[in-house]
């Protein structure tokens, strides 16, 4: 047996998995961790692959484009109700929602676009706003035949701390990881445990972290107003 494959086993044992993960935790530990207590979810930009599902929440709205996405995430009922729309112009009730998400999305908005964007969602959620986006501007062209996943703009740790988020740093040290956030050197999975455990230190200082992950409290900000 080949040390890749030892290593695999190794972390994939009944009981050393969740001790790992219970140190290492990913963005969707985070996620998870942050809609506890959120009974409704609004996921703009929600693709074919939300997390919001596996996170227990009893109602969420899944908001795509891309009709291929909005099937396969139908098919999987990762929602309970989904709208065929532009994120750009879509609308919704005031404080229609506990959370709004908008996972790996403002990178494919301008900044303009994005800016106006987080500034409706502040309106339609009751309790925050929790985003995640590549750590300053990261090129990729469109894929699965989605122009839409074209990047076009980079957000840093400053620029969404000004908008009153808190910013922690996720997979890790940046310069691991290359387009679509793979990880660069080989052997990919040893350098992957690595990145694991730069993260340790980069989520305190998110500016070195491949990955932002921001949240904005704005029931706070709704009971001083």
């Amino acid at each position: 047996m080949n040390s890749r494959k030892f290593s695999s086993r190794f972390i994939k044992h009944k009981i050393i998995k969740p001790l790992y993960k219970r140190v290492f935790q990913t963005s969707f530990d985070c996620l998870r961790r942050e809609l506890l207590n959120c009974g409704s979810v609004l996921d703009l930009g929600c693709g074919f692959n939300s997390p919001v599902k596996r996170c227990g929440v009893p109602f969420s709205v899944g908001v795509d484009l891309f009709d291929s996405y909005l099937r396969e995430s139908s098919d999987k009922r990762h929602h309970s109700q989904y709208v065929k729309a532009d994120i750009r112009k879509v609308e919704f009730q005031p404080k229609a929602f506990d959370a709004v998400i908008i996972l790996e999305v403002l990178e494919h908005l301008t900044k303009d676009d994005g800016q106006k964007l987080l500034e409706k969602a502040e309106t339609w959620a009751c309790k925050k706003i929790i985003i995640s986006t590549p750590n300053g501007y990261l090129s990729q062209n469109g894929y699965h035949s989605n122009p839409l996943q074209k990047h076009i703009s980079g957000w840093t740790t400053k620029e969404l701390e000004e908008l009153d988020f808190k910013v922690y740093g996720m997979k890790g040290w940046k310069k691991l990881r290359g387009y679509k956030g793979e990880i660069v050197n080989k052997p990919a999975f040893l350098w992957e445990r690595f990145s694991d455990i730069t993260q340790k230190i980069t989520c305190r200082y998110p500016g070195k972290a491949f990955q932002l992950f921001a949240v904005k409290n704005v029931m706070k900000k709704n009971k001083d107003s």
